[in-house]
């Protein structure tokens, strides 16, 4: 498990480009019949991608899970959301299967002991990007389909960030202990996302980015609003933004992400925005 630490904001000034990879880029999230898995100390966040191509995988292969969370199987004292991001494919939790296409997603509740990986297909493997959190409680795991999300469309042609925002693991649609997560969309045309930037206090939030072609990239914003760094991301990565940091970015073409979000509270819109005109 790759382990990163909290950054102060005042140290992450003086970053150079490849710090700033080093400490918040999450890249290869998607090898085959592995999982891969970091761990973030804002708010203690896990981060995992799973592409099981020739058998199933169960959520702790590799792992030491005593060594990383002090228990004796992962989701003992934790929740998790997934999204399928390839072909279609099983997830098995304690016995009962729940079948993914593309873009549905999967929350599994704290206390679920036993957890699969499968694909379908091994040409078209699914791909698991998976993000987990602290739970203090059990709730009921669900599949949440997109046509089952919350939509919220936002922006405009004019603006070049006409955008949906599906939510997914919302107080609108299932009950979590603190996991957020949800897929926003842009329209053909439109590169911006989450304009004016903002930053919420209490709450850190993870980016992934896909639906981007070989040649595409983001560049990803981060950092204070007054002072903002940026990394250049490609398809299927993912990026940790810490509650001090904004995170926004631009796209080479329209693409879609995943936002994940842990903290103090679910509430969508507690968000201390940045007017534009103030951003360095």
């Amino acid at each position: 498990m790759d382990i990163r630490y909290s950054v102060n904001p005042r140290d992450f000034k003086r970053y150079t480009t490849d710090d700033i990879r080093r400490e918040f880029l999450i890249e290869n999230l998607y090898q085959p019949d592995h999982v891969v898995s970091v761990y973030s100390h804002v708010d203690r966040m896990v981060t995992l991608g799973c592409m099981p191509v020739h058998r199933p995988v169960p959520l702790d292969d590799g792992l030491d899970v005593w060594k990383n969370f002090g228990t004796s199987y992962f989701l003992e004292r934790r929740e998790i959301g997934i999204f399928n991001l390839g072909g279609r494919g099983t997830i098995t939790v304690d016995g009962k299967v729940y079948t993914l296409d593309r873009k549905d997603c999967l929350y599994i509740t704290a206390g679920s002991k036993e957890v699969v990986f499968a694909s379908e297909s091994s040409v078209v493997p699914a791909k698991f990007y998976m993000v987990s959190a602290p739970a203090h409680r059990s709730w009921e795991t669900r599949l949440i389909t997109l046509k089952d999300a919350v939509k919220r469309p936002l922006g405009s042609m004019e603006t070049s960030n006409k955008r949906t925002i599906n939510q997914f693991i919302h107080p609108d649609v299932l009950k979590t202990c603190q996991l957020s997560m949800g897929m926003t969309v842009l329209e053909p045309g439109s590169v911006w996302n989450t304009m004016p930037a903002h930053t919420h206090e209490r709450r850190m939030e993870i980016y992934t980015y896909f639906d981007l072609p070989k040649d595409g990239v983001v560049f990803h914003l981060m950092g204070e609003g007054t002072e903002t760094r940026h990394i250049v991301m490609q398809n299927e990565q993912a990026v940790i933004s810490p509650s001090w940091s904004i995170h926004a970015g631009v796209g080479t073409t329209n693409y879609s992400f995943i936002w994940a979000m842990g903290g103090e509270n679910q509430a969508f819109d507690d968000m201390d925005e940045i007017p534009i005109n103030e951003m360095r």
